[in-house]
């Protein structure tokens, strides 16, 4: 069961277990981690789940498919680091995958 640490701007730290399979999104909107809201229900539709990967992991997680980056072209902070938290599907590779919120998302 991959273990994910989501650390807001302020550095709050919200650690969450589930199962493989499981989006990023999901992880955080099933477990309260304030300030991943996946308004479009995971359909790479908004941009209400950005992150940045952990640079650590950015290799592991992968890159961005073209649709996804076309969405994060309206996020505020993009970063060469930037994510959709729908776009992750989690497996046991990314335990302990951490991932970083913006500060416009709290």
């Amino acid at each position: 069961m991959p273990k994910v640490t989501f650390i807001t701007h302020q550095g709050a730290t919200h650690e969450v277990s589930v199962p493989s399979g499981t989006t990023l999104m999901l992880a955080a909107v099933d477990n309260g981690v304030p300030g991943i809201d996946g308004d479009c229900g995971g359909q790479c539709a908004c941009a209400t789940c950005h992150v940045f990967v952990d640079p650590a992991w950015a290799a592991r997680v992968g890159g961005r498919s073209e649709r996804e980056d076309d969405m994060l072209n309206f996020a505020a902070e993009l970063r060469d680091s930037s994510r959709l938290a729908c776009q992750i599907t989690l497996t046991d590779e990314l335990d302990g995958l951490v991932v970083h919120m913006p500060e416009g998302q709290h």
